[in-house]
């Protein structure tokens, strides 16, 4: 199994959740948990121990924002090829990717994103602002970097096999 199939399984991605997910909505939405988490968790310095209601709030947005919108109108276009890529993506153990997508580039660039998140972690602790700013764009970097790539494998992918293909409307 691989790492990203037990991902999806903790935010509950079931074939359905994946359509949900793959709403243009639920992709761009997402990108508003970092900086939420930051802020809510350094609201300590004017909230106290309040500030665990926003970050708790921010939290149960990024587990729930999979699946709180409804499934897209159309699947053509790039924030929902992006999380169908990701649906691919996981597959690789079952379904065979192009030899041209086996790429230590997925891996790099999760390092960057995650970097980015550490870094992030980092300065909502020590309050630095340019840590924050700069934790922020890694991952946001990264992150949008491997989802234009889980495009491109979508879009490689669904020419030759039927059940990706059905998945674009």
């Amino acid at each position: 199994m691989t790492l990203e199939r037990k991902i999806a399984k903790v935010f509950q991605l079931t074939d359905e959740n994946w359509m949900k997910h793959a709403n243009p909505w639920s992709v761009y939405t997402r990108y508003s948990v970092l900086p939420l988490i930051i802020l809510a968790f350094w609201s300590r310095v004017w909230i106290g121990w309040w500030c665990l209601i926003p970050g708790l709030i921010t939290i149960l947005w990024m587990f729930f924002n999979p699946i709180f919108f409804n499934k897209p109108q159309s699947t053509k276009n790039w924030a929902s090829k992006a999380v169908l890529g990701e649906r691919v993506y996981l597959n690789r153990d079952k379904v065979k990717i192009p030899g041209i997508h086996i790429t230590h580039l997925y891996t790099l660039l999760n390092i960057i994103s995650s970097s980015g998140m550490i870094l992030s972690i980092w300065a909502v602790i020590y309050y630095s602002v340019w840590g924050a700013i700069l934790g922020t764009a890694l991952a946001y970097l990264g992150k949008s970097w491997y989802l234009d790539r889980m495009v491109w494998l979508y879009e490689s992918m669904k020419l030759d096999n039927e059940e990706y293909k059905n998945w674009e409307y």
